[in-house]
């Protein structure tokens, strides 16, 4: 039995030796580029490094000022009211066009390519088409005041207080398609039988996707809700094309922030610091989905 055991562990590292051969490249260029990078950053976020990096550290000095700067202040809180909103209305809406899809609906592949379409464009190409759409002179405001109803007001792009809910209505344009894609795959592996199982007992639909059918969808929400965070603490491309931070620094995000500091501010160390900061945030949210996915499985 010792020598059985003892034989069948080479095996196994010797197994599939072809594809663990040619992963040593991505491997590698993760561990050199991607994690020597990330550290790099981090260290020399304690640095006063300006226009190039200078090992000359001081500290927490440079997260200290990210901290005490009205900007980044604005920055977080503005990405804080978009990432809640963009969570909760990417789901929903992205559920309830998937349960509606689920139903075998007519050309459903003519609209679910139409509700998928958006995702294709570039964030860029997005700001600018909502750019055109929320401007008062020739979108929907004036449309709206061309039909008769003079006194309608709605530019959200050009007012400082609700300016990020007109960068939110474009991130939910382009994304939503893509959400409802991850769910309506997720809806078409839920076994018929179940489906069966509930109209024979009378359960109404709306019961049984709340309490039988989302359960049973939890690793697809996650990893959705995973994909969605990312793609908001990157968020760059919509407010430059909508607003470039505006009006004054009101849609200034964080991202935008470590942009301007390290290419145009000259000032390497706060926007490492930055940076850093939104790699925490990252991290935050890698983490614990990781635990669930993969440290879940192995208890199991």
């Amino acid at each position: 039995m010792a020598s059985s055991s003892h034989t069948g562990r080479p095996n196994k590292l010797f197994r599939n030796l072809n594809a663990k051969i040619a992963s040593i490249p991505m491997v590698l260029t993760a561990m050199v580029i991607f994690l020597g990078g990330t550290v790099w950053t981090v260290v020399y976020s304690f640095t006063n490094s300006r226009l190039l990096p200078r090992a000359n550290f001081i500290g927490f000095e440079q997260y200290e000022r990210l901290w005490d700067a009205p900007r980044w202040i604005i920055s977080i809180q503005n990405l804080a009211i978009y990432g809640i909103l963009s969570l909760i209305f990417s789901i929903v809406i992205g559920f309830v066009l998937a349960a509606l899809m689920d139903q075998k609906i007519r050309f459903e592949n003519a609209f679910r390519t139409i509700f998928l379409y958006p995702f294709a464009l570039s964030f860029i190409v997005t700001g600018l088409v909502w750019q055109w759409i929320l401007n008062p002179d020739f979108g929907v405001q004036s449309i709206v005041r061309s039909l008769g109803w003079e006194t309608f007001s709605f530019n959200p792009l050009y007012n400082s207080d609700i300016v990020i809910y007109g960068i939110l209505i474009a991130g939910l344009w382009q994304g939503t398609g893509l959400v409802m894609c991850l769910l309506l795959a997720g809806l078409r592996g839920i076994d018929e039988d179940i489906w069966k199982a509930s109209r024979v007992d009378g359960i109404p639909m709306w019961r049984t996707y709340l309490f039988i059918i989302i359960p049973m969808m939890r690793p697809v929400f996650i990893t959705t809700l995973v994909i969605i965070t990312s793609g908001i603490v990157r968020l760059y491309d919509l407010v430059v094309a909508q607003t470039s931070g505006g009006p004054g620094i009101a849609s200034e995000v964080p991202a935008k922030y470590v942009y301007d500091y390290m290419f145009q501010a000259q000032n390497l160390g706060q926007g490492f610091a930055a940076s850093t900061m939104m790699l925490l945030t990252v991290a935050i949210v890698i983490i614990p989905w990781a635990y669930l996915e993969f440290g879940g499985k192995k208890r199991g």
